[in-house]
């Protein structure tokens, strides 16, 4: 049974996530501050947060890089709520490593099919070719999600390491950002290529700030992105 852990000071938004995700069959736990959520976090190994951003003592932005910082969590999937609207803030989750962002009002319904989605890729039960990827002087391993450049392990989110995979494996093909959001995401994102944008930046950053090293996601302008397939 995986096990939810769902943090916000709202006590009928608690109520009303750990109702909707236990009658899917998950085990909820809840916390109603940032301290109490890393805590939880700690000692229960939850195997997805949903995470809010106004808390008291430690906000949800904090939270979400403390569980990326951490080894033994930076591979938990992270979905963050808040009731804040504005593009800087959806940004600033995905920069911090957030694999999706909700913003309040929301279904209930549609937040527990995220949910569904997020933990069914990161169970990596897709019944594609899952051997290793050697490009350049870069390793992809999706069995143990694994990026290395030149032996140097890299820390890629595991929505990062989810995006940089698809696209690896059909280097050479061109994804549009609306496409990717589908595919990778699981959902209609309501049209945000930021989203895709922000990870896409990020992923560039961990694999070519060492000198010399390639560029392999390629942007095609006014479609999308691609692999650089090589020759």
């Amino acid at each position: 049974m995986d096990k939810i852990l769902v943090v916000d000071d709202e006590k009928h938004i608690i109520e009303l996530l750990k109702f909707g995700l236990e009658r899917e069959g998950y085990q909820v736990l809840v916390a109603y501050d940032g301290s109490q959520a890393l805590e939880l976090i700690s000692r229960e190994a939850p195997d997805l947060v949903v995470l809010d951003v106004m808390l008291p003592e430690i906000d949800g932005f904090a939270v979400c890089r403390a569980i990326r910082g951490d080894a033994r969590t930076r591979e938990v999937p992270v979905i963050m709520l808040s009731a804040r609207g504005q593009e800087l803030d959806k940004v600033l989750g995905l920069e911090l490593g957030a694999d999706d962002y909700v913003t309040k009002p929301f279904s209930v319904r549609e937040l527990v099919a995220r949910v569904k989605a997020r933990l069914r890729r990161s169970a990596g039960t897709g019944s594609e070719n899952r051997r290793p990827l050697m490009v350049n002087n870069v390793l992809i391993d999706p069995e143990r999600l694994l990026v290395e450049i030149g032996g140097e392990r890299q820390s890629l989110t595991p929505k990062e390491f989810e995006l940089l995979w698809f696209l690896a494996r059909r280097a050479g093909r061109v994804f549009s950002r609306d496409y990717l959001l589908e595919q990778i995401w699981g959902y209609e994102y309501t049209g945000d290529s930021r989203t895709v944008d922000v990870h896409i930046r990020h992923i560039r950053q961990k694999l070519e700030r060492l000198p010399g090293t390639l560029q392999l996601i390629e942007t095609v302008r006014g479609v999308g992105y691609r692999f650089k397939e090589l020759k």
